[in-house]
C-alpha cells in the first residue's frame, strides 16, 4: 500500500499541472498568436522575456517572485488591499509560480504551430467575409493541433517536475504545498530511502511515457505531413 504522505503529494501535483495547463493553453495562445501576427519592435523583447524561464535558475525566478508577492512587494500589496493576503506559501501563489516558469514550454510550441500555418489560407477565408474570431476558430486552431498538444504535454510534464520554484513560493506545506519533487527531497534528507525510491521511480516512469507519447504523436505527424 502506498505511504499516505506519498499519495497526497502526487495527487496535489497533479491538480497543480492540470490547473496550470489549463491556465497556460489560454494565455500562451493569447500571446503566441500576438508574436505571430505582430510586426512591433517589441516582439524580440517579448520574446526573450517569455523564454528567460528556460535559462534562469529556477530558485532565481522563486526569489523574484517571493519577493514581488510578498507582504511589501507590488503584488502582495495589491492582493492585500483587495481582502486576499499575500500569495506565497498558498496553492494560489503555487500556481502563479507554476505559470510563469513553464510559460516558454508553452508558447514556443504554439507559437511554432502558428508561424507554419500558411496566410493565403487565413486570407481565403478573410475574402469570403469571414470574421477574425471565426477564422481563427475554423482555420487556425484546427490547423495549430499538434503544437497544442506538444504544448499541453509540455507544460503538465514541466509543472510535475518543477523543485526550485515551488520551494522557494511554496514552502513545504502538506496538503496545501508539498508537491512530489519536494516530498522526494524530504525522504531524501530524512534518509527514507525506501519512499524515495517509491516515489522516483514514479516520476521516471512518468517522464518516460510522457515523452514516448510525445515522440509518438511527433512521428505521426510527420508521417501524415510527409
Amino acid at each position: 500500500m502506498p505511504d499516505q504522505s506519498n499519495l497526497a503529494a502526487i495527487l496535489l501535483t497533479l491538480k497543480l499541472a492540470s490547473v496550470v495547463t489549463v491556465l497556460l493553453l489560454l494565455i500562451g495562445t493569447a500571446i503566441a498568436w500576438w508574436l505571430t501576427q505582430t510586426r512591433s519592435r517589441l516582439k524580440t523583447v517579448v520574446e526573450a522575456v517569455v523564454a528567460l524561464p528556460i535559462v534562469l535558475p529556477p530558485t532565481v525566478i522563486g526569489f523574484y517572485l517571493l519577493i514581488a508577492m510578498g507582504p511589501n512587494g507590488p503584488v502582495g500589496k495589491l492582493t492585500t488591499a483587495l481582502g486576499l493576503g499575500t500569495l506565497p506559501f498558498t496553492f494560489t501563489g503555487l500556481v502563479i509560480a507554476s505559470i510563469i516558469y513553464s510559460l516558454p514550454f508553452v508558447v514556443q510550441p504554439i507559437q511554432n504551430a502558428f508561424s507554419a500555418i500558411e496566410s493565403r489560407l487565413i486570407e481565403a477565408a478573410a475574402t469570403l467575409r469571414a470574421r477574425p474570431w471565426d477564422r481563427f476558430t475554423s482555420i487556425v486552431l484546427p490547423l495549430a493541433r499538434p503544437g497544442f498538444i506538444t504544448a499541453a504535454v509540455l507544460g503538465f510534464a514541466h509543472t510535475v517536475g518543477e523543485f526550485g520554484v515551488v520551494l522557494m513560493v511554496g514552502g513545504n506545506i502538506p496538503g496545501q504545498t508539498r508537491v512530489v519533487s519536494i516530498q522526494l527531497y524530504d525522504h531524501v534528507e530524512a534518509l527514507e530511502y525506501g519512499q524515495a525510491h517509491e516515489l522516483a521511480l514514479v516520476l521516471i516512469g512518468f517522464s518516460f511515457v510522457t515523452l514516448l507519447i510525445l515522440y509518438s504523436f511527433n512521428r505521426r505527424i510527420l508521417s501524415l505531413n510527409p
